[in-house]
């Protein structure tokens, strides 16, 4: 959504939302999330912003340390698919290239 910002008398800060000639809100002010699930783990740290704070985790079972990106690839993420980024962490679950993702709501 697209914000519009008002100062008026006294220094208040107002917000107001621009909404589309069709009545849809106004894209998102920044990147929103795109879907990395199935995608080698490099694809992740070459698409996000520098800036953006990346919590990557094993999510097989193992515990293991993600050492070489180049080796693990995307099972889950958060924030979904669609979703401004903002200043929130990007969190990722990987498993080694060869493991198949464990399915959701397993564990």
């Amino acid at each position: 959504m697209r914000r519009a910002a008002t100062l008026t008398a006294g220094t208040v800060l107002a917000l107001t939302a621009s909404v589309g000639a069709a009545g849809a809100a106004a894209a998102a002010d920044g990147p929103v999330m795109p879907d990395f699930r199935g995608r080698g783990l490099m694809h992740v740290f070459s698409t996000v912003d520098y800036r953006t704070r990346v919590e990557v985790n094993d999510v097989s079972g193992f515990h293991r340390h993600v050492l070489w990106p180049l080796s693990w690839k995307v099972c889950t993420q958060s924030p979904a698919v669609g979703r401004e980024i903002g200043d929130a962490t990007v969190r990722i679950g990987v498993v080694k290239n060869a493991e198949k993702c464990p399915r959701a709501g397993a564990g």
